[in-house]
């Protein structure tokens, strides 16, 4: 006995389903390179976050040090304020630098991990500059 086929039956054809897996494979390799460029701006804002952050930590240990940054380093702005992480990271940005070259002056760097853009707040007799390297999204131009 032979089965009855349906005449309102109907599938896809190999080249429609080719087509398909086409659009697809073009939209995915328009997406994901966008995907992967916004996780190393969230860093850099993350980045420029922390450097604020140790610069307002860093006027506060001044405060407490008669009004000199002398020995400033990312310890003793890790022991003022805890939640600034110090330790090299490869998943979140980290406080790689801060040092006093005089009593009145300071400057402090915080990492990206993904991008390894550095972002610099400097503060000489009240003046605050801000300063990065590298090549990322948040870096324009050696400005931030």
């Amino acid at each position: 006995m032979q089965a009855k086929r349906f005449s309102s039956e109907h599938g896809f054809t190999l080249i429609e389903l080719l087509v398909v897996s086409l659009i697809i494979g073009v939209l995915a390799a328009i997406a994901i390179p966008s995907f992967v460029n916004q996780k190393g701006k969230a860093n850099d804002a993350s980045a420029k976050e922390l450097a604020r952050t140790a610069q307002t930590t860093a006027e506060a240990y001044a405060a407490g040090n008669n009004g000199a940054y002398t020995g400033l380093s990312t310890t003793k702005l890790n022991e003022v304020e805890k939640t600034i992480p110090i330790a090299v990271s490869t998943t979140q940005a980290y406080l790689s630098g801060a040092s006093s070259a005089a009593p009145s002056e300071y400057a402090v760097t915080a990492t990206s991990p993904t991008t390894s853009d550095t972002f610099t707040v400097t503060g000489k007799k009240g003046i605050v500059t801000r300063s990065c390297t590298g090549t990322g999204g948040g870096c324009q131009s050696g400005t931030w």
